[in-house]
């Protein structure tokens, strides 16, 4: 009797060097439970839990250093301790034969004075300041001014994402992935609403794009394009940080990308659509994923339909899963057998508690 074809979540993918078993993601999530800024115990398990053989996880949004933090309790990797914090949690990872990718990333302006080192003013392209914003768990979130960086200042930043590139490799991940989404440093530089700036870092879509390549060149010579990634969010209104043509802006940007060698560009869809009182995904990233030379993953309101959707039809290679891998550790699993899926409670998203909201949703089994 002829077996039935896996679904096309549940397909084997050649990315770069690495043999992938299937191809949901474990997205990005930050979980503010890095009791100050040290990856814990607790992290370890969580992670494992949601490891499976041939699987690519990507770790939460990792500070590149003591100026890069933008919440309480999220992990850095910018001295020896937190990479010592890191090395059990990335070896619990491997244990289960998963693949780990570390997510390097600087908040910019999206901080505040408690925050910052000495209380300082977070750094940013811009000096302009964030609005207050209403969080997922209903918390108003106040930012302070930020400082504009001086043109002489940024080669210190980009070599602080060389550096904590070096020691991620060094706590044992796989790879990195340079966070370049969601209102944070990279994007302040990249999108014309929060870079006002009139030197060679502001203005065309060249100078915009300039720190973000300077940073990618040098997190690829520290470690090899081999093992970098990058997270693009260009569709985002998030953080008063939107661009008023992320088309060409996101274009402009992959192209250039492929200079650079890099193993995979990791992209943000537009925010759902409703048709016909269903949500659906409004798959506006395929002009990128064809300009991209390497593996590309997408990301952003997929469920088990639209994801072999997409992956069936040749939209994306990968599909990463934030909310749903966060309720549901067994998410491939579940994806496989067609299993009904947990809820995910957006109160405890980033509650410091190391079990609740954590390690204590229930597999299937």
């Amino acid at each position: 009797m002829e077996s039935t074809p896996a679904p096309p979540l549940l397909t084997p993918h050649k990315m770069g060097q690495f043999d992938l078993a299937h191809r949901v993601v474990l997205a990005p999530l930050t979980r503010q439970r890095s009791y100050g800024n040290v990856p814990q115990a607790h992290a370890a398990v969580y992670y494992a839990q949601r490891a499976t053989k041939g699987g690519l996880l990507i770790a939460e949004a990792t500070g590149v250093s003591d100026t890069a933090q933008g919440c309480k309790d999220a992990p850095g990797v910018w001295t020896e301790e937190q990479v010592d914090g890191w090395k059990p949690v990335v070896d619990a990872v491997h244990a289960k034969g998963a693949l780990f990718f570390c997510q390097i990333w600087h908040a910019g302006r999206v901080s505040n004075y408690k925050l910052q080192p000495n209380g300082q003013a977070p750094i940013s392209s811009t000096d302009k300041q964030v609005s207050p914003q209403m969080s997922a768990d209903g918390r108003l979130e106040e930012f302070s001014p930020p400082r504009r960086l001086a043109k002489d200042e940024i080669p210190n930043v980009v070599n602080d994402f060389r550096e904590a590139a070096r020691n991620a490799i060094a706590a044992g991940f796989d790879g990195v992935e340079i966070h370049g989404a969601y209102s944070y440093l990279i994007e302040q530089f990249l999108k014309d609403s929060a870079n006002d700036r009139t030197d060679e870092y502001g203005g065309s879509l060249k100078n915009r794009c300039r720190f973000a390549l300077e940073v990618v060149g040098a997190v690829v010579e520290e470690v090899g394009g081999h093992r970098v990634g990058i997270r693009l969010s260009p569709f985002t209104d998030y953080m008063d940080c939107h661009d008023s043509d992320p088309q060409a802006l996101a274009l402009h940007l992959v192209k250039k990308l492929n200079d650079y060698g890099i193993l995979y560009c990791h992209m943000i869809e537009p925010r759902m659509a409703h048709v016909d009182g269903r949500r659906q995904v409004p798959h506006r990233l395929l002009p990128f994923r064809e300009a991209f030379n390497g593996t590309f993953i997408a990301n952003g309101g997929y469920d088990r339909e639209e994801g072999n959707k997409v992956i069936g039809e040749g939209y994306t290679d990968l599909v990463a899963y934030g909310r749903l891998f966060l309720a549901n550790p067994d998410l491939p699993r579940r994806f496989e057998l067609s299993a009904p899926l947990n809820d995910y409670d957006r109160m405890t998203f980033y509650t410091p508690d190391p079990v609740v909201g954590y390690t204590d949703y229930p597999f299937l089994d």
